[in-house]
């Protein structure tokens, strides 16, 4: 009976010994949508470069990524956003010090059908239009068409920085919200196919997304203002009034792996992949 419990022993430490010599190989990378393609890229090419090491990326949402982050289900949360005061409060209780890291930069872009004449619009009238407080596209020169709202969900970074931007104007006493009957979307993509079968949609998301399937509208700060598009170029001289920085987040400094990771996405190579994706490199 002894001997039969020992060799049921050294089977299970043997395989976890196996598990943890495969986990220290492997990385878990997870959050935002808007980034998900962009961690992707960076994966595929870090793992050519390493075959023995495994990174896997998914989305779900800044604020899923750093929940598991939080948790410790991830190594490297991806946010759109800056990580919240609360989510540093819980983090340190679980032992978690979230260290953020700035891998690139982006535009949102406004995006609309096509079909839709309206090719430029105001700071105010995106506000105007995603609060509900303007209903038809022709009260701002457009078709008499009932406008359909698309957003992010709320878990989303994109679409915290999309209220407190453009619906709060950057004023923290603001109480925007969206219109209640904007549509919320999944992700991206989801709102970049809703616009091209929709004539009367209009809808956001990082500008890596935009197709000939969407029209992309110039945004001006104000009606004295210059309208400007949606491009590289605009982000980086900073005439795009809609733009964001993007992180990266682990756990403390990092280390092993996750530290090789890192550097890789920070490096050229990974910085070419950052515009090669429709983002802006933070390293130029």
């Amino acid at each position: 009976m002894f001997k039969k419990w020992l060799l049921v022993l050294i089977v299970v430490m043997f395989a976890a010994s196996a598990f943890a010599g495969k986990d220290k190989n492997s990385i878990q990378v997870k959050g935002s949508d808007t980034m998900v393609n962009l961690g992707q890229a960076w994966a595929e090419k870090y793992m050519e470069k390493n075959a023995g090491d495994f990174v896997a990326v998914t989305g779900g949402g800044s604020g899923t990524g750093l929940s598991s982050l939080i948790s410790g289900s991830c190594d490297i949360a991806m946010s759109s956003r800056n990580i919240k005061e609360k989510e540093i409060a819980i983090a340190k209780q679980k032992g978690i010090n979230p260290n953020e890291i700035k891998v690139a930069l982006d535009g949102l872009a406004v995006v609309v059908n096509p079909g839709n004449p309206i090719g430029k619009l105001t700071l105010s009238q995106l506000a105007d239009i995603f609060t509900g407080r303007v209903t038809n596209w022709k009260e701002i020169g457009g078709k008499d068409e009932k406008i359909v709202i698309l957003s992010r969900e709320v878990n989303s970074g994109t679409h915290v920085y999309f209220k407190e931007h453009v619906l709060r104007k950057n004023d923290p006493n603001s109480k925007e919200e969206f219109a209640p009957r904007a549509l919320m979307l999944s992700s991206s993509q989801a709102i970049a196919d809703e616009v091209a079968g929709n004539p009367a949609a209009v809808g956001y998301y990082g500008m890596g997304y935009i197709s000939k399937k969407q029209k992309p509208v110039a945004i001006a700060k104000d009606e004295k203002s210059e309208y400007e598009a949606p491009t590289i170029e605009n982000v980086i001289n900073g005439k795009y009034p809609i733009s964001r920085p993007l992180f990266i987040y682990t756990n403390g400094t990092p280390v092993g792996l996750v530290k090789k990771f890192v550097d890789f996405t920070l490096s050229k190579e990974g910085q070419d992949i950052v515009l090669a994706t429709d983002f802006v490199p933070v390293n130029r």
